[in-house]
């Protein structure tokens, strides 16, 4: 079943998601398997990130990927909200 994830953490600004995306792909872990949409919205300081994923169990595995690329860029998650899917369009 899908799933969606809604981060918004404390403070996050571009240059700071970027460096973290910038660092994924380098690592060969960008885009993760399993990741069905992706956004990255908001101004400022205040950026949020939604995204859709195919179980459960796909982003639970790529998580294990991203945290320690955030502790690494002292970026704070805040409290990630995770909902299931009821409908994706393309």
């Amino acid at each position: 079943m899908p799933v969606a994830i809604y981060f918004h953490p404390p403070t996050l600004n571009e240059k700071q998601y970027r460096a973290v995306v910038d660092q994924l792909e380098s690592d060969g872990a960008w885009p993760p398997a399993g990741l069905v949409h992706h956004s990255c919205f908001g101004e400022g300081d205040g950026l949020m990130v939604y995204e859709v994923w195919e179980s459960q169990d796909v982003l639970d595995a790529f998580g294990q990927r991203l945290m320690p690329v955030l502790q690494q860029h002292q970026l704070d998650p805040g409290q990630p909200q995770v909902m299931p899917v009821v409908n994706v369009l393309p």
